[in-house]
């Protein structure tokens, strides 16, 4: 068994200084990276991190990766998802939230519409049905399950860290990447060039 030679997880700082070394995988929704991305990063959502493991590997075996999400987070699951591909791959820490905040670029293609980063959406709408199930429970008591359910959903994302929520709102138009955007399979035929 090898050792990485990649740590697990970068600063924006020393991911900066490195930066021409890796190939970058942003793992965020396609409306997210059309916010705006690392400079020449591709884009392959976490939730296909699996359909794309073998492209992966072939990049890997030229560059590093580098996984690129809004926080972090993500990219510390896409990680852990790809080292059981064994594939090596670091997060940077902080994402492009803090790539910017550190005054760094990113592309943003022209006419790209803002989205917020999937973990804001998903807590704006468990909000939001907690809250209409509490309300419409006052009129009709059994539509307090509604938010039970809500909570519960909450508990099993948690401890399974997976999130049935977050796969259903990326689904839908504002999450979707612009027409323009270069197909998930032609990402994989140049990750895999």
């Amino acid at each position: 068994m090898t050792t990485p030679t990649t740590p697990t997880t970068l600063t924006p700082a020393q991911a900066v200084t490195r930066f021409g070394e890796f190939t970058v995988i942003d793992v965020r929704t396609p409306g997210e990276y059309a916010t705006g991305h690392l400079p020449g990063a591709h884009n392959i959502p976490l939730d296909r991190l699996d359909e794309a493991a073998d492209a992966l590997k072939n990049a890997a075996r030229r560059t590093p990766l580098l996984l690129v999400c809004a926080s972090g987070a993500r990219s510390a699951k896409g990680c852990a998802e790809l080292a059981a591909h064994g594939v090596d791959a670091a997060g940077l820490e902080g994402g492009t939230t803090a790539w910017v905040a550190a005054g760094h670029e990113v592309d943003r293609p022209a006419g790209a519409r803002a989205t917020w980063p999937m973990d804001r959406q998903v807590r704006l709408a468990a909000g939001l049905l907690g809250l209409a199930g509490f309300l419409a429970g006052l009129a009709w008591p059994p539509a307090h399950w509604l938010s039970g359910a809500i909570g519960a959903g909450l508990v099993f994302s948690g401890v399974t860290n997976t999130c049935g929520m977050a796969a259903a709102l990326a689904k839908l138009p504002h999450n979707r990447p612009p027409e323009s955007a270069v197909s998930f399979r032609e990402t994989l035929l140049r990750l895999d060039a």
